[in-house]
This record gives C-alpha cells, structure tokens and sequence, in this order.
C-alpha cells in the first residue's frame, strides 16, 4: 500500500511539473473534429445548422493519475458572415489538479472567392486553475513549496485565430490562449516554476475525391510552445460512401494512431481513436483513447439535411 501511495504521489508530481513548465495544453489526435476549442475562427458556413461536439481523452491509461481531458462546443452561424460558439476544456491529472477554460467565440468570414472564405476569429473567457495536495503524503521534512497550500484561481483569458476554407480544403492559426498567468508564485524565496505558456496552432487539411464513394482526409497540426520543440501530427483518414471513416496518424516522436468514425444518422456522428506510445513511457503505460460525439441540429423549416460538403 505505501509503495502504491509513493509511486501515485511521484506520478503526479512528475505530470504535474511537465504540465506547468513545459507543453500544458491537452493534445488531441481527432484535432480536425475538435477544432473550434483550438481556433476560434473555424466556421461550417451553414446558416440552418447548430453544430454540437464532445470529446474525452484519456492519456497514458495505465499510469496513476494521468491526465484525462473533456471538451465541448457549439457554434451556429448568426448571419453571412458571423459565427457565434462557446468552448470548454475540462483538464484534469489524477484528482489533484483541475484546470477549466470557458470560452465564448466569435468569428466574421470574409468571402475571397465564390468557394474561398477567410475567418478572422477571437475567444473571451477565464481559466479556472485549482489544486488539491491534500492526502500528499511527502517524506522529506522540507518538501517543495509548491505542494504546501492548496490552489483556487481563476484568470482572464482571450484567444485570436484565422481559418482558410473551400469546398475541400482548410487552414488555420491560432492561439487560444494569449494570457500568460502564474499558478504557482514564488515562495520563501524560491522562484516559482507554474508560468502557462501562449500555445500556437497551425492547422490544415484536404479531401482528395477518389471516386463517388472514397475520399482520401490528409491533414497536420503543429504546436509550437516556447522552451519545447515542435509538436507535428500528421494524420490520413479514408472516407467510404460518407459513412465510415478510417484512419492512421503519426505524432512524431511521440505515437502512432489508429482512428475509426461513422455517421450513426446523417446528422450524428461517433469517433475513436487509440494512440500507442513510442517514448520511455511505453513501459509504464496500454495507451491512450479518445472518443468524440458530432452532433448537428437543423434549424431550417424546410424536410431534410443538407451536410457542409467540407467532411471537417
């Protein structure tokens, strides 16, 4: 039992320094369904419909207290060129630390073309930053500081964005979160380490037309944060009778990915996906599993859907 206590309590102090002083922001490898969390600025163009998402991700399933993430929106265009939403990201490792960020979004389109529009889009909203150390059991007699006092903010936040669209085709910049906050000050001297760091977003994507019944999804996402390299997914997926989906992805230097999704009703749609581990921690964890729920809700008068012929 105190072997378990010891090696829970080092688990999470080790997720928890990676996560304040080096990439915080959760990773996700069905980022092209999750994109109004990442960029404020992604618009469907469809008037008539209100479109709804959730995601759960569960990272590094076997290890104790490792992360678990939950994220939500919904977003409608009000009129030609403005989309309205609202985002949330449930961020949480082991019951000890819990950060929520609430977003409300906006984004104007502008037509290029007949078939290119370009978004411009902005967050507003707060981070909820909360810590529970109790329990923590810590044998050294002058533990770390930081784990001392228990931890409750709450900080203002914004996020810009730009989003490229066509009929079959995206790409985006962002960053969503621009307000740099300290959770952890220092204390008794000691410098404090709990600085979160503005994350930037490069995403793109592509739907080559095989035939009537097969189109071939590539699509990246790049995530650069200051003091970390370059974080690269690069994902393949392969759409049948727009239906089903299939997939491979790749984040490089980090896992491969397998990800499947299918219409349940042409407005319903579930997704999964499963990343195996390529670093050192492959050893001490089976995994991890993501699984999102798209949901559009027509709000014309007129009988039928007519889907965004986009598939992002």
């Amino acid at each position: 039992m105190i072997h378990k206590i010891k090696k829970y309590i080092l688990t999470v102090i080790i997720l928890f320094v990676v996560k304040v002083s080096a990439q915080q922001d959760p990773q996700f490898t069905h980022y092209m369904y999750n994109m109004s969390v990442l960029n404020p600025a992604y618009a469907t163009d469809n008037t008539d419909v209100i479109n709804f998402g959730g995601l759960y991700r569960a990272q590094w399933v076997g290890i104790e207290g490792a992360p678990t993430t939950q994220t939500f929106f919904v977003h409608k265009p009000v009129s030609k060129r403005v989309e309205l939403g609202l985002s949330i990201i449930h961020d949480e490792i082991g019951n000890i630390v819990n950060e929520n960020n609430i977003f409300v979004d906006f984004a104007y389109v502008l037509p290029l073309s007949e078939t290119v529009k370009l978004s411009l889009g902005l967050k507003a909203g707060v981070t909820l930053f909360d810590t529970n150390f109790n329990g923590f059991v810590l044998n050294n007699p002058l533990p770390d500081p930081a784990f001392q006092n228990n931890i409750s903010r709450s900080y203002p936040n914004v996020g810009v964005g730009t989003y490229l669209f066509g009929s079959n085709y995206y790409f985006g910049l962002s960053a969503p979160n621009l307000m740099t906050s300290r959770h952890i000050e220092t204390i008794n001297g000691n410098p404090g380490s709990g600085v979160e760091a503005v994350h930037f977003f490069m995403t793109g994507g592509y739907v080559f037309q095989v035939n009537d019944n097969i189109k071939i999804k590539p699509a990246f996402m790049s995530k650069a944060v200051e003091g970390t390299p370059i974080s690269i997914d690069l994902t393949t997926n392969v759409l049948i009778n727009n239906k089903f989906e299939a997939g491979i992805g790749y984040r490089m230097g980090d896992s491969v990915s397998g990800l499947a999704s299918f219409y349940i009703t042409p407005t319903l749609r579930m997704g999964y996906s499963y990343d195996y581990t390529l670093t050192n921690l492959s050893a001490f964890n089976s995994g991890s599993h993501e699984v999102f729920l798209l949901f559009d809700l027509n709000t014309s008068k007129s009988k039928g859907y007519d889907k965004s012929p986009r598939f992002f």
